[in-house]
């Protein structure tokens, strides 16, 4: 066992780690306030970040898990390390070299740590990477050539190469200070029949590295033909160090650009990351051995800084085939809803893959690929609608049954509405309202039910004649909906034509919606009535829980922020903030349409669009300020 480090090194491990540097290597920080950073916490899963780190003070805390500490705390947290690993990592980064108390200026660290069988892979990739040089490797290196990889992408990547014998890397690591048993536990070594060899053989090799540029892994590719192990591609089994339900190969060379992109773009192959890098899309990552799952999300939600609010985009690229087809479709149920940013696929043509469409196009070509992605629901959407025959009846009201639901899963609703309407012309529905219709219905009406109280009196009583549930009055998303409603039936004349002149589509839930329906059939603010006298008329044709809705409403005091707030300021910033919501939306939706246009095929159309984002954008932080102003 080695001394103690001395604890004047470890002070100066804390004082010269930037902890929102070393943080910002597995999370997006932004400011928030005060000389606070924020984001989506590492320690548990969120939607809204709670995750604050202080630079000035060298601290860290999650307000929603209240995991908290300094950067030592943060690396041995999130790394899985020992006190003292952690505090060699982070001196490594910083280049000061430390004292042992007792154990001089170097340390021989504790057999089998993570620490060490991160060593024992760093030094098997050196060996690989070496052997890459030799003649033996010639088909290795002809095979990167061949697919138009010089050597600056195979030394970018650290690729490598697993010579023939047995034992070749074994005696190697043996000779650098590494005991068999740990690198067996590393995935580097098996047991043979004759004693202890090398994992992988004659092969191809890329080192697999965690989002800190550890390297953890190995993926190898079959490049002889008379290799006898018949698999295209072997990776490193499960180890203490490798989960490749975690790991995205590519990860550490892209999540700067991610980050800063906010965009990921997910391929399928070694190559095909590699390709991405080469042609100019630095954001490209791809699962390791298993298909893109959950625990990737979670990975890439933190870097994308994907809330509640944010909404950045995952780009999916399959090949053609059927099998990338049902990749696609397994990404849309594990990924789509997932990710609160915008999903999308891109289908290479003549099902080429990223590497060999850069092969027979051009870089160009794989950059317009990712330019003509289109939504992910989209392509979901159609692969379910192809299963009917559209040219009867039974199959398009069949198609409807199956599909509407999948558009009510939506969370952006500004897209919902869009994309209910765009539904009823691909099945052929003559009314598209009420396709939009059941869509609102279903993304509304199916959580209200489950929790709703069953009275045994109206059991028979269908819905359509009972109407929309009640909202929750308490749901912060609905809180302005339900202000502006307030203000234009308890004080008309404060609402007045800015409140006229809302569109339906300022309001999402069904409720909300039937309830602005109802008052501008009744007159509007301008029409003259107030107190009692309004309430009858805009309830008088409504749906009963609507109705009930209208009362309430009616009645419900304003919650104005201090004791003598005035209601004017009260209605004014509601009204803001609800355009604000709205204008919103209609940025979500110019930026999906952006997303969906190529700037080489559409210029034109594209300047216009950007020019209308600028001017919304500033209309919708006027807005805000404006409803700040006035709730503050």
């Amino acid at each position: 066992m080695a001394g103690r480090i001395r604890e004047s090194d470890i002070a100066q491990v804390r004082e010269r780690s930037q902890i929102d540097e070393v943080v910002g290597e597995y999370v997006q920080l932004r400011r928030a306030g005060g000389g606070a950073l924020k984001g989506l916490c590492p320690f548990h899963d969120e939607k809204t970040p709670s995750f604050n780190v202080r630079s000035t003070h060298g601290t860290f805390h999650c307000f929603g898990c209240g995991e908290g500490g300094d950067v030592i705390a943060f690396v041995m947290k999130i790394d899985h390390l020992t006190f003292v690993e952690s505090v060699e990592r982070l001196a490594e980064r910083v280049g000061l070299q430390l004292t042992y108390e007792g154990g001089g200026t170097s340390v021989q660290r504790d057999r089998g740590t993570r620490s060490r069988l991160v060593d024992a892979h760093k030094a098997a990739q050196e060996f690989y990477a070496e052997q890459l040089r030799t003649p033996e490797a010639l088909k290795a290196r002809e095979f990167l050539t061949e697919r138009g990889f010089d050597e600056a992408s195979a030394t970018t990547f650290g690729c490598g190469f697993a010579p023939a014998g047995w034992d070749r890397l074994t005696k190697y690591l043996l000779g650098r200070g590494f005991e068999v048993a740990e690198l067996i536990k590393g995935g580097l070594v098996k047991e043979g029949r004759q004693g202890p060899i090398d994992q992988f053989h004659r092969r191809l090799l890329w080192p697999i590295k965690d989002i800190g540029g550890d390297v953890v892994g190995f993926g190898a590719r079959r490049i002889f033909d008379d290799d006898q192990i018949q698999a295209k591609y072997l990776n490193t089994r499960e180890t203490p160090i490798y989960k490749k339900t975690q790991v995205l190969f590519g990860l550490d060379t892209a999540k700067r650009e991610i980050a800063k992109r906010h965009q990921v773009v997910v391929v399928e192959g070694y190559t095909d990351v590699m390709a991405m890098h080469a042609a100019g899309v630095p954001t490209a990552v791809a699962s390791c051995g298993t298909a893109f799952g959950i625990e990737h999300i979670k990975v890439l939600r933190r870097l994308l800084m994907d809330d509640a609010s944010f909404r950045g985009e995952v780009i999916f690229t399959f090949d053609g085939d059927e099998a990338g087809q049902k990749a696609a479709r397994k990404a849309f149920d594990d990924g789509d809803q997932e990710f609160t940013a915008q999903t999308f696929i891109a289908v290479a043509p003549d099902g080429m893959d990223p590497c060999d469409l850069r092969q027979a196009k051009g870089d160009v070509a794989v950059k317009d690929l990712v330019a003509r992605r289109r939504p992910l629901f989209t392509f979901a959407i159609h692969a379910e609608l192809a299963e009917f025959d559209l040219d009867t009846a039974e199959g398009r009201v069949e198609a409807l049954r199956r599909t509407v639901p999948l558009v009510a899963r939506i969370k952006d609703h500004s897209l919902r509405d869009d994309y209910a309407r765009q539904l009823s012309g691909w099945v052929g529905w003559d009314d598209p309202q009420t396709v939009v219709r059941r869509v609102r219905e279903t993304a509304g009406i199916a959580p209200a039910r489950r929790a709703r109280a069953v009275n045994p009196n109206q059991g028979a009583l269908p819905v359509e004649a009972e109407g929309p549930p009640r909202p929750n009055p308490a749901d912060p998303e609905l809180l302005a909906q339900r202000e502006v409603l307030k203000v234009a039936l308890q004080e008309p004349a404060l609402a007045g034509p800015v409140y006229d002149s809302m569109p339906l589509s300022a309001f999402t839930h069904p409720a909300y919606i039937a309830v602005h329906t109802a008052v501008l059939e009744a007159g509007g603010t301008a029409s003259g009535l107030t107190g009692a006298e309004l309430l009858e008329v805009v309830g008088k044709n409504c749906a009963p829980t609507v109705r009930r809705l209208v009362s309430e409403l009616g009645v419900e005091p304003m919650p104005l922020p201090r004791k003598n707030a005035s209601v004017e300021r009260h209605a004014s910033a509601y009204l803001n903030a609800l355009q604000k919501e709205q204008v919103g939306r209609q940025i979500a939706e110019i930026k999906s349409r952006l997303q969906r246009l190529s700037p080489l095929e559409h210029a034109e159309e594209f300047r216009e669009l950007w020019g209308d984002l600028v001017a919304m954008e500033e209309w919708h932080k006027a807005l805000g300020a404006q409803a700040q102003g006035g709730l503050g």
